[in-house]
């Protein structure tokens, strides 16, 4: 069962029952009968509570979570800070809907956000609920502003699953399948590589060549340069797996933006917030993208979204969109108390701890026969899983199994693309914690 002996170390995994256990096993089985088929699990963990990075099962299991909630409670489960805050918030006011009336925290904020993203300058911002949500308004906003209708995104990439996003995601076939006529007037190219360029066998001048595309191919011949509103990217691939340009990919996308009037849109909605080391992904490349869409990690898992954009591009009027629940007081003083976290403590955590991770990480593909690569920047780390090192074949099956043998070792991690392994950690996380994932990783690495 691999049951660990760390009885002693509430912050380690500690398993007392098979997986699933005799509780977990009957949730999920009442799951399946009446939860929407649609959702995705990798295996059967039935949480019942957290604390920074450790998840407690129904059954008393307790595991090392290296997802995060799915990047979201970046401040780690259950925060005293975040709670706090939440707790203070909701004695005093729950709802009062920023869309037709005030409250100060909302505009405090905005306010913070708007300090802290990339570029400098005047900015304003929009509040939703979710990452797709902050998308859709970035969608109209760049419709809006332009008068433009087409939009260019990428290959891999992941915006959301409402219909305007979901025009732009071009992650899996079964997060479209089904659903169209999508939105139209959106092309997808390349992002930032191809397999031969993530196993190094193009030359670096590959990564922008992909991108020339745009200019050589693509406003020559089908869409129009004066058409097109807004280009959508996410600074690292999330969902695509965890793919990192570099910086000579983000100088050429701007260029291209500026000589064609051209907003960009950076979706940071799970690279943003700290992931990976900086407040924004966007700064590791010197990127200042037109507008912004962050969620997940905002609020340490409330529900909140924003959308930060130039000022001189956010100039629709009002009732041109808006958000029953966006900006909700309890999510904006979580977010606040969140942000806060970050600017002291934690932005440091995640790259110091993101340096330490990948140092021990570097020489897997020379060790390990089955990893291509590892890639990612401060605790947003990909592990890109192959057949064999002569092909680099891509190897999901293989890559699920080292998911379910690490579930039975008491640590929870997800897949991220075709093959690849996502570690997505709070950034909470300590170096024993970092460590003992590595392990973990390493042991079950070598049984491949």
């Amino acid at each position: 069962m691999g049951v660990t002996s760390t009885a002693s170390r509430p912050d380690l995994p500690l398993l007392v029952t098979e997986l699933p256990g005799p509780k977990a096993a009957a949730i999920v089985a009442r799951d399946r009968k009446i939860m929407s088929p649609s959702y995705t699990r990798s295996y059967p963990l039935v949480a019942q509570r957290g604390a920074g990075a450790m998840i407690e099962d129904v059954d008393g299991n307790r595991f090392l979570d290296m997802n995060a909630g799915i990047a979201v409670v970046a401040t780690g489960h259950c925060h005293p800070r975040v709670v706090k805050a939440i707790q203070d918030q909701a004695t005093r006011l729950l709802h009062m809907s920023g869309t037709d009336f005030y409250y100060e925290n909302m505009v405090q904020l905005a306010e913070t956000l708007a300090r802290l993203a990339p570029g400098g300058g005047a900015r304003r911002v929009y509040f939703g609920n979710s990452g797709t949500e902050a998308i859709e308004a970035a969608i109209k906003m760049a419709r809006y502003h332009t008068g433009r209708d087409k939009f260019i995104a990428f290959l891999g990439g992941f915006h959301g699953r409402t219909m305007g996003s979901l025009a732009l995601t071009g992650s899996k076939a079964v997060q479209r399948k089904g659903f169209s006529p999508l939105m139209p007037g959106v092309s997808h190219i390349p992002f930032a590589y191809c397999y031969r360029c993530v196993y190094g066998k193009h030359p670096d001048t590959c990564h922008v060549e992909c991108l020339k595309v745009i200019e050589d191919q693509l406003l020559k011949t089908i869409l129009p340069a004066e058409e097109v509103a807004a280009i959508a990217f996410e600074p690292i691939q999330g969902e695509g797996g965890y793919v990192v340009p570099p910086r000579k990919w983000f100088d050429e996308i701007q260029a291209i933006a500026q000589r064609n009037k051209i907003v960009l849109i950076a979706d940071e909605v799970q690279c943003g917030m700290g992931r990976t080391g900086k407040m924004f992904a966007s700064e590791h490349f010197g990127l200042v993208p037109d507008i912004v869409a962050l969620a997940k990690g905002i609020a340490s898992g409330m529900p909140l979204s924003a959308t930060i954009a130039r000022a001189d591009i956010m100039t629709w009027t009002p009732g041109a969109h808006a958000s029953t629940f966006g900006g909700n007081p309890v999510a904006c003083a979580a977010a606040l108390a969140t942000v806060e976290l970050l600017e002291k403590e934690l932005l440091e955590n995640a790259a110091r701890l993101g340096a330490h991770m990948h140092a021990r990480m570097s020489d897997w593909p020379r060790r390990f026969p089955h990893v291509g690569e590892v890639r990612g920047r401060g605790l947003m780390v990909g592990i890109e899983i192959v057949g064999d090192q002569e092909t680099r074949a891509m190897a999901p099956d293989l890559r699920d199994r080292v998911l379910q043998m690490l579930f039975s070792r008491g640590v929870l991690v997800l897949g991220a693309g075709p093959t690849s392994i996502r570690l997505s950690p709070p950034l909470v996380l300590t170096k024993d914690q970092a460590n003992f994932a590595v392990d973990q990783l390493e042991s079950c690495l070598g049984t491949l």
